[in-house]
């Protein structure tokens, strides 16, 4: 009996006692960690997975990175087609976000205030400049303008002298510069619209801002003569298209390079810049903050058509 005794009291403290939790963890659980970061390249936390048999933790992960490539390719737009407006004047204002929280913020600031407003500058001039009610045409005349913007954030003059749209580069260097006796600046809003879910526009189909201003009508029903300028800056979130519609001629710039090219004078055309086909050539990266720069001129009678359709969705005044 007291060997019996004896082999109970030397096996009982190897037992576990009723209910108590076993130690250890259960290589299924679903309570490991994990964290993803994302850049240039991308890492993936390590996770912690202990053996069920041996009770040793073992950590993994994996780790890449990858180098961008720039390629530079002339702008891809569509074919420009005549007046393709209808007669509905949108001047209002609903649906844009007034505060982007959705946007990537890769920066670490916080995200942009969007609005609603495009700011432009109107600069009316007379009838008499000899850019303005002189020449005509049916389409749009191309390369009146350097490629690049330039380092005054205006529109450079591509020629020496004449063309078949314009006097020569001191009558173009007047149209975007307020030049005392020449041209009358006025400041206006351009507001744009949520017509649908992600898409946006300004059209005004009878585009007189300045009517009885500045030199006035000059004997006309309106004041047809005069530029547009906009500077404004957008956040590149992929898949974007930014189309114009409208006479006469127009420049739209974006990171400082040529993106649509509507020049001379013409009744109204369309064109479109699809912001993923020609990211190379723009210089963009989707995540990124961007300069807008539109530049208009209306030049002679008897319409005044001005256009614009986004999916651009935020645009910022720049600070």
């Amino acid at each position: 009996m007291r060997h019996v005794l004896k082999a109970i009291f030397i096996i009982a403290p190897l037992l576990p006692a009723c209910g108590e939790p076993t130690q250890g963890k259960d290589p299924t659980d679903s309570d490991a960690s994990s964290a993803t970061l994302t850049g240039v390249g991308s890492f993936t936390g390590a996770s912690t997975t202990t053996d069920s048999t041996t009770g040793t933790e073992t950590q993994g992960g994996s780790e890449s990175d990858s180098q961008g490539t720039t390629t530079t390719t002339t702008p891809t737009t569509t074919t420009p087609t005549t007046d393709p407006v209808d007669s509905t004047t949108t001047t209002t204002t609903t649906g844009f976000p007034q505060t982007n929280t959705s946007l990537p913020d890769s920066t670490g600031f916080e995200p942009p205030t969007c609005d609603p407003v495009m700011k432009a500058t109107i600069r009316d001039f007379r009838t008499s400049h000899p850019d303005f009610e002189t020449f005509g045409g049916d389409a749009a005349y191309e390369g009146i303008v350097q490629e690049d913007l330039g380092p005054d954030q205006k529109p450079v003059y591509a020629h020496p002298g004449a063309t078949d749209q314009t006097t020569g580069p001191a009558e173009f260097a007047q149209w975007y510069n307020d030049t005392p006796d020449v041209n009358m600046a006025f400041e206006i809003d351009i507001p744009l619209t949520e017509v649908q879910p992600g898409q946006f526009t300004y059209e005004n189909n009878a585009f007189f801002p300045i009517d009885d201003q500045g030199w006035g009508n000059e004997g006309n029903p309106h004041n047809f003569h005069f530029t547009t300028e906009i500077h404004t800056e957008f956040t590149y979130q992929g898949g974007e298209v930014f189309t114009f519609t409208g006479d006469d001629d127009l420049w739209l710039f974006i990171n400082g390079k040529l993106a649509i090219d509507l020049g001379g004078l013409h009744p109204s055309l369309s064109d479109t810049i699809d912001l993923d086909q020609n990211a190379g050539y723009l210089g963009i990266t989707i995540g990124q903050n961007y300069a807008m720069d539109i530049f208009h001129a209306e030049r002679h009678t008897t319409e005044s058509n001005f256009r614009i359709d986004t999916s651009i969705q935020c645009f910022v005044i720049p600070g």
